[in-house]
This record gives C-alpha cells, sequence and structure tokens, in this order.
C-alpha cells in the first residue's frame, strides 16, 4: 500500500471514510435493492485500490501516477452505469434487474462498459489482493473464449463473447456483482470496520496483558501468551496476518529472548494467528460467505465451530509446553506481568463485543449485530480517560476499516467471477466426476483430494477466495458422499483457512517470519506441525457431527477427549518430548498412531478414549520410571566404587 502525502492522502482517507459511513448506514438502516447495493460498494472500492496501491515496484509509492488516476476514474464508469440501470436510470440503454439474461440483447455500452470493468478488476486484484488470483481468473475467462476448442471433460458449447462480458457484467447473481459480492457489501463490510474500531481502540492490549496474566509465569511464558493473546485478537480481526502484526510485534521478540528458536517462535505466531479465522464469536469473512451459500444462521455456524477451534488452540499450547519443557525454559520475568488493576482498566473495551454478540444471540442479523457494536464503541471507550476516542479517532478508524474493505471487496468479485467460468461451463459437475471416479465410495480419499484442491488454491489466494472456489466444487461432492452440509462446508473452510499455515507459500509464515528475521520455509515447517490439529478436525467432520455440536452429549464430550488426548500424543512426537524427552523410535510411531485415534470412526468413541488414554498414561508411567532410574544410577555408581 502507499504511502500518500498531502492531498492525495485526504482525497483518498475522504473516500475510505465515505465507503465505511456508506456501509454502516445500509448496515444499521437496511440495505438497498442488491443490484444497488453491490455497484455503489464497488463504485467506492474499486478506484480506490488504483490509488492506494502501485502498478508495479517502480511505481510512485508516494502518489498515484497519471495512468492509476485514468484507472481509478474509468473505475467509477461501469459501476455508476450499473447502479442507476439497476431499476431504469435515465441513461441506461436496459434495465439491468428486469432483464433477461442470455435471452436479451446486449448493447454496445454496456458491451464496452463491461469490458473496461472486467479489465479493472483483474489489475486491482493482481495489485491490491494477489497476481495468483488476477491470473485464475483471467484462465477462467479465457477459458470461455476457447470451450468448443476444448477435449473431454474441458469441452463446451462456443460461449459469444458478448455472453462472456453479459455473465461478468449484467448477470445479478454471478460475475461482478453476483451475490457473493453482494456478501462483501452487507455482513462482511460491517464487520471489517467493526474490527478496525476494535484493533485502534486497544483492545490488543487487553488481549497481550490478559495472557501475560494467564500464562505468563509458566514454563515458556511468552508463547503461551502469544497463543491466548492471537485467540482472543483473532476472533475480532479475523485475518491472519493482521493477527501476525498485531500480537506478534511484541511476542516474537520474547519468545526469542526466553531462549525458543526463531523459527519456531514465528511458526507459532502464524499457527496461531491463522487459528483466529475459526475462533467464534467472529471469525473470518467466509464464515459470513458460507451463512449466505448454506442459508445456515451465522450464529449456527460460530457455535458448531467452537470445539473444533478449542481443539486447534489446545494443541498448539500443549506442543508449545513441550518445547518449553524440553528446553528447560523458564517463565516471563515477574516484573514484566502487570497485575490485575492493569488488566482490568482496559475491560470496558470489551462491552461493543459484547453488545453485537448479545444482538446476534436475540436473532438480529450480523451486519445490524455489528452496527450497533460500532455504535456502542464510543461512549463506552469514555468510560477511562485513558481510552477515550475522539472525532479524530473515529474519523482514522473509518479510514482503516475503508481501506481493509478494498482487499476483500475485490477478493469477493474475484471469486464471483470464477465461479461463474465454472457454473456456466459445467466444470462444477466434471471436477465432482473426476473426484468420484477416482476416490470411488472412499469418502476420506475424495476428502484428501478435495483438501489438496483448496490448500492450493489457498496458497496464493485469499482465504475468503479459496473457500467460495472450494466450495463451489468441494461442498457438493463431500454432500453426495451423505456429509451434511455443515459439516461438508466447514471442512473446505478449514483447509482453505489452514493454507495459510502450510508451505511452501504460506502468507502467514512469511508475516511471522520477517519479525523473526529467519526462514520463511522453516517457520512454515513449525506452522504446519502446529497446525496439524485443524487437519485432523477437519476430516472428522466427515465422518461425525460431533464436533460441531450436531450430536448427543455423550458422543460430543466423547469426541471431544478422543480428539484432545490423541492430539496430545501427536505433538509429543513432534517435538519430542511427553514427560521427559523422547526417542525417536518412539516419537515416530506417536504420530500415526494418535491421527488414528482422532479418525478411526469405525471404532466406538469411548474404546477411542480408553485407548489413548492406555497410551497417554503408560508412556508417563515409563518416563517417570526412567527418570528415576537416571537419578538412582550416580548414587549406585559411587557405592560400587
Amino acid at each position: 500500500m502507499r504511502d500518500l502525502k498531502g492531498w492525495t492522502f485526504w482525497l483518498a482517507a475522504s473516500v475510505a471514510v465515505a465507503a465505511s459511513i456508506y456501509h454502516l448506514w445500509t448496515g444499521g438502516l437496511g440495505i438497498f435493492e442488491p443490484r444497488e447495493q453491490r455497484s455503489i460498494h464497488l463504485l467506492l472500492l474499486l478506484p480506490l485500490a488504483f490509488i492506494l496501491y502501485p502498478a508495479t515496484g517502480s511505481s510512485p509509492k508516494d502518489r498515484p501516477s497519471a495512468i492509476d488516476w485514468g484507472l481509478s476514474f474509468l473505475a467509477i464508469l461501469p459501476n455508476l452505469y450499473s447502479y442507476q440501470c439497476a431499476n431504469g436510470g435515465p441513461f441506461c440503454a436496459s434495465v439491468i434487474n428486469l432483464r433477461f439474461e442470455t435471452v436479451d440483447p446486449v448493447f454496445p455500452v454496456e458491451l464496452g462498459l463491461g469490458a473496461i470493468a472486467i479489465v479493472l478488476v483483474l489489475e486491482a486484484l493482481r495489485r491490491a489482493v494477489t497476481p495468483v488470483l488476477a491470473g485464475l481468473v483471467a484462465l477462467g475467462i479465457g477459458y470461455l473464449f476457447v470451450t468448443e476448442h476444448m477435449p473431454g471433460i474441458l469441452y463446451f458449447r462456443d460461449i459469444p463473447a458478448s455472453q462472456i462480458v453479459e455473465t461478468m457484467y449484467l448477470f445479478n447473481g454471478l460475475g461482478i456483482y453476483g451475490s457473493i459480492t453482494g456478501i462483501s457489501a452487507t455482513m462482511v463490510a460491517v464487520f471489517i470496520i467493526f474490527g478496525a474500531f476494535i484493533e485502534g481502540s486497544g483492545v490488543g492490549r487487553l488481549f497481550h496483558n490478559l495472557g501475560m496474566k494467564v500464562a505468563g509465569r509458566q514454563s515458556g511464558g511468552p508463547a503461551k501468551v502469544e497463543v491466548v493473546s492471537s485467540a482472543l485478537f483473532g476472533t475480532i480481526s479475523g485475518s491472519s496476518v493482521a493477527n501476525v502484526f498485531a500480537t506478534g510485534s511484541f511476542t516474537i521478540p520474547a519468545m526469542i529472548k526466553l531462549g525458543y528458536r526463531r523459527h519456531f517462535a514465528a511458526g507459532v505466531e502464524a499457527s496461531s494467528s491463522v487459528g483466529g479465522q475459526i475462533m467464534p464469536p467472529v471469525m473470518g469473512a467466509g464464515a459470513f460467505v458460507m451463512a449466505e451459500i448454506t442459508s445456515i444462521a451465522y450464529q449456527t455456524i460460530a457455535l458448531a465451530a467452537i470445539a473444533g477451534s478449542l481443539l486447534y488452540f489446545f494443541m498448539i499450547l500443549v506442543s508449545v509446553h513441550f518445547e518449553a519443557k524440553r528446553l528447560r525454559l523458564v517463565g516471563c520475568d515477574p516484573e514484566d506481568i502487570p497485575q490485575w488493576t492493569e488488566v482490568l482498566k482496559d475491560v470496558h473495551l470489551l462491552v461493543p463485543v459484547f453488545v453485537m454478540i448479545g444482538a446476534m444471540a436475540l436473532g438480529y442479523s450480523p451486519a445490524f449485530s455489528a452496527f450497533w457494536g460500532i455504535v456502542a464503541m464510543v461512549p463506552s471507550s469514555w468510560l477511562r480517560g485513558h481510552t477515550r476516542l475522539y472525532p479524530a479517532d473515529v474519523l482514522r478508524m473509518l479510514a482503516t476499516g475503508g481501506r481493509n474493505m478494498v482487499v476483500v471487496a475485490l477478493a469477493c468479485a474475484g471469486a464471483g467471477m470464477f465461479v461463474a467460468c465454472l457454473t456456466v461451463t459445467g466444470m462444477v459437475i466434471s471436477f465432482s466426476t473426476v473426484v468420484t471416479s477416482l476416490a470411488g465410495s472412499n469418502l476420506y480419499l475424495a476428502g484428501i483430494l478435495i483438501a489438496i484442491t483448496v490448500l492450493i488454491l489457498g496458497m496464493g489466494v485469499p482465504t475468503t477466495a479459496a473457500y467460495i472456489i472450494g466450495a463451489a466444487i468441494g461442498a457438493p461432492i463431500l454432500q453426495k458422499f451423505g456429509v451434511p452440509e455443515l459439516s461438508a462446508h466447514m471442512f473446505v473452510f478449514y483447509f482453505s483457512i489452514l493454507a495459510d499455515a502450510t508451505p511452501p507459500v504460506s502468507v502467514a509464515s512469511y508475516a511471522a517470519a520477517s519479525i523473526a528475521r529467519c526462514s520463511p520455509m522453516a517457520a512454515g515447517v513449525v506452522a504446519f506441525r502446529l497446525s496439524i490439529a485443524g487437519f485432523v478436525v477437519g476430516f472428522s467432520y466427515l465422518h461425525s457431527g460431533a464436533l460441531l455440536l450436531q450430536d448427543t452429549w455423550s458422543e460430543i464430550i466423547g469426541e471431544f477427549l478422543a480428539n484432545a488426548i490423541s492430539l496430545s500424543l501427536v505433538a509429543a512426537g513432534f517435538f519430542g518430548f511427553f514427560r521427559a524427552p523422547l526417542p525417536l523410535w518412539v516419537r515416530l510411531p506417536l504420530i500415526p498412531l494418535g491421527i488414528f485415534l482422532a479418525l478411526a470412526d469405525a471404532l466406538p468413541v469411548w474404546g477411542r478414549v480408553a485407548a489413548a488414554t492406555a497410551i497417554a498414561v503408560a508412556l508417563f508411567r515409563l518416563q517417570k520410571a526412567a527418570a528415576r532410574r537416571e537419578r538412582e544410577a550416580p548414587v549406585l555408581d559411587v557405592a560400587i566404587q
């Protein structure tokens, strides 16, 4: 992002503030007709992308170039036309909402503006999001032009250029202004603004101090503080990279100072920050997309995510504890641990969070609940003098929220375009046929193929876009195997998030490595090991609804315990410590054994709990006996001499 100066800075900030105010207004007072809502959404944010993000590394970093200004102006035109033609404005060639798609003609003005819109969204994706997503969408659009020449399952009838532009620009359910963009223009936008207010109000300081107070004195205290604070902060921010920089700036140096290896400290931060997107009550933008796609209430999704997120962070804490014990690390310096009075002096900053959660519990929409959470932010900040928000602070947070919306809005628009490519050509059905033929009747094999696909997508594509594309091609396949809809979508959602912590391209690991000054690949390997609970939980969703709280209490408790104990064994195998250091011949079988006991759905759940517990107890006693013999050995040697 450019570091703008002077009047350009104030212009960009004003547009960003206007975008935030618009989305707050519609979030609290009611949205426009869908086409109008989405058009204004992109009318404000698409031009901003060319002002905020340079085209190349050699482009000016403090001001837009003449080309950037030209692209920004061009970006206004297709969105303005779309808005005023939604219900028949004075300058429209057709009333877009009343069109018969693929039947009514595409007028020359619409063909021209649609082509401009497609090119500008691709360029904005390349600049502001990632060239990978831009390339993926461009590949999909290119495929539409040559479908009649493709072999096998890639073949489709000839699609005229006018129909391609119509699909991307004039369709109301697909393409640039489709339902995916609608989600970012309503629910997601308001929560991004809420996150900007939370981050700017000092809640990060509260979570860090609380983590220090709770876990700072324990062995390897800074790492455990980082896990706790990232879990708390991540549930509000919903962004793994934002979480890394918000909490890692404090915790990574503290971990290194205490004695943790640099790449381990970065891996802990990356895996913990990634987990914030699966931690209720807010989670990531993908959770709101899931609610819209599945028509399952967001409150139900957030509740179903609780057990899995607890297991995820439980394994990270256990792994950190084992590593600290193996290295014989101590806790934080008592002088660095805040008193409860210091922690509690910021606790009033959580009032907006409770307002938001309370509103959702009463049945209000997530956007409306977040709106009232933001409204409660200013008066609650005035409960203490050191946290008071003044008009300048509010404007700064509104500007931050508007800037943060640009990336998500573009990612959703790009994902909507790519899904349109898959849908109109029937590639979703073709992919389903390929996976089904390869997997046969094996649900786990189908899950592995889908997980690999989503992980590859997620390595170069933002979480929200990866989930949207993965859900379009993967969730229906799992449902054909009898997996419930919520379970299938949570499976895809988990792996789209875990891609951020999976080498070779893991953006959270790259961000953490930049703070720790270590190899991103080494940090990514550690993050992958620490995140293995997410992989296990994801596959658990395929055979059981217990971890989604969709079963009897006996099954829910049993499945949770089976996973918790089994994942502890996996952590011991990965990091070489249980009660004492473990030899390699013990570590190697512990990893597959723990994963097997977590996922062996053919065995009774309480039988798996008993087996995992027996192994853990036996391992503990054997190591205890070995430690006793080691302590007694010197005494015996003296007696012999």
